[in-house]
């Protein structure tokens, strides 16, 4: 606990606190003239809009990045996203750690709950390998990513290019600069470029499976075997919520007389990148109105699923998801505890996960339900809207700048809480609460 006046604060507070603190910070300075090519204050609202979806790795905007903002505005932008995307702790403490500082034990305990770190032994050192790997990757995708930015936009502004998406697209941000050419239109002109294709969707995977699991990787290579039993269970749910999917969208959405002008490799670029970009990146090289009422409740259902945790994405995340799945099918089995690769799940872990569930299907309907009737929109595209907005996504059916006062507060906080995370919120308000040692009686109650 670190102390601040005459109370303590937790370390569930200490990163909430630093999230609004770079949330106002990034607002102040996009409302600044310099932030915009027309050379004029931008209002507080759409400022704070801006910042919070850059600072929470969302990519939901009000005004089209490439058009609207002046380098310096993008520039501001961009480090947002780095700073929301490894963490404001994460950058906190490294700075610590770069300047020579002593890091101590409340520092390490805060760090440990802002990567979901098993323990603190070895946090420091974590904390440098999550850097070098961060900065290596960006440039690496960055470097992939010139030939085909370069060709299209000219040296200067192709390697600014290639910088902005690597690292938009590690962060999972979904900001973009393709508005030059057509305004909210993201990577839809390079729907049937191989490169750019796989370049953005490595950088998303890797960035939503999270550090530890980069770790365990580094470590243990292709010995399976020896990872960490959350490595194996957000790398199996992974591949399943990307090859599950793929087959519905290149085998069904994308086989639709709508789709006729793509090739079957068109349609496999489409059908992976429409599978990978809800996890939670925010690209897309598909109009996503065109998507029927299926696809588009599949990319609903992605969206609110997420990367891992301890990563750059939001979202319940995988483990959450995966959690609940063994809960079930150990409920159908009679088997008194959830199991995993041969160990038992702790129940506390899935009271957690449940009540993570019941969140964010609470925030995303209740969100999404208030958007339909003060904007009175169909409630799909309401709901595709939170969805993207909690699950910090990005994804749109292009409704984000239209709406008014009210529902982009609605989707400041959902992005937000999408964020740091419902029990983050839970554990910053009732850290300081003493438990009750007492239990009440225990009774049964039917459900199902």
């Amino acid at each position: 606990m670190i102390r601040y006046g005459k109370k303590r604060l937790s370390s569930f507070q200490l990163i909430i606190i630093g999230f609004l603190f770079v949330i106002l910070t990034g607002s102040i300075l996009l409302m600044l003239p310099v932030s915009a090519q027309s050379g004029r204050m931008t209002s507080f609202e759409e400022a704070l809009f801006t910042a919070a979806s850059a600072t929470c790795v969302t990519g939901l905007v009000v005004h089209d990045t490439a058009t609207y903002w002046s380098v310096f505005g993008q520039i501001v932008i961009l480090f947002l996203i780095q700073i929301g995307g490894m963490g404001v702790v994460t950058i906190a403490v490294s700075l610590a750690a770069i300047s020579g500082k002593k890091i101590g034990l409340k520092q390490r305990t805060t760090m440990q709950e802002a990567i979901s770190a098993p323990e603190v032994g070895g946090i420091v050192r974590l904390t440098g390998f999550i850097l070098k790997a961060t900065f290596a990757i960006e440039l690496t995708g960055a470097c992939l990513l010139l030939p085909a930015f370069c060709r299209d936009f000219g040296i200067p502004k192709g390697i600014w290019y290639a910088i902005f998406h690597s690292i938009s697209a590690f962060c999972n941000a979904g900001f973009d600069l393709m508005g030059v050419r057509t305004p909210y239109s993201s990577l839809t002109d390079y729907q049937t470029n191989g490169l750019v294709n796989a370049v953005i969707m490595l950088l998303i995977i890797i960035g939503g499976i999270g550090f530890l699991t980069w770790a365990d990787i580094c470590k243990n290579g292709i010995h399976f075997k020896k990872y960490r039993m959350q490595s194996k269970v957000i790398l199996c749910t992974t591949a399943l919520l990307l090859l599950i999917p793929f087959f519905y969208f290149y085998f069904g959405e994308f086989c639709r007389g709508c789709w006729q002008n793509l090739t079957w490799t068109d349609r496999l670029q489409a059908a992976f990148f429409q599978v990978v970009t809800p996890r939670t990146a925010g690209f897309n090289t598909v109009d996503q109105n065109r998507l029927s009422e299926a696809g588009q409740t599949i990319t609903v259902i992605l969206m609110l699923i997420g990367g891992s945790p301890g990563s750059t994405a939001g979202g319940m995340k995988t483990t959450t998801f995966a959690v609940m799945l063994m809960t079930m099918f150990a409920v159908f089995q009679r088997k008194e505890d959830t199991e995993c690769f041969g160990r038992r799940i702790d129940p506390d872990i899935v009271k957690s996960a449940a009540t993570i569930l019941m969140m964010y299907l609470t925030l995303f309907l209740t969100g999404g339900i208030l958007i339909s009737i003060a904007e009175k929109l169909p409630i799909l595209t309401s709901l595709f809207e939170t969805a993207s907005a909690i699950g910090t996504v990005g994804l749109t059916l292009g409704i984000t700048p239209t709406l008014g006062h009210f529902s982009r507060i609605i989707l400041i906080l959902l992005m937000f809480l999408g964020r740091v995370g419902g029990l983050t919120l839970v554990f910053a308000a009732f850290s300081d609460k003493e438990h009750k040692k007492l239990k009440l009686p225990k009774e049964k109650i039917t459900v199902g």
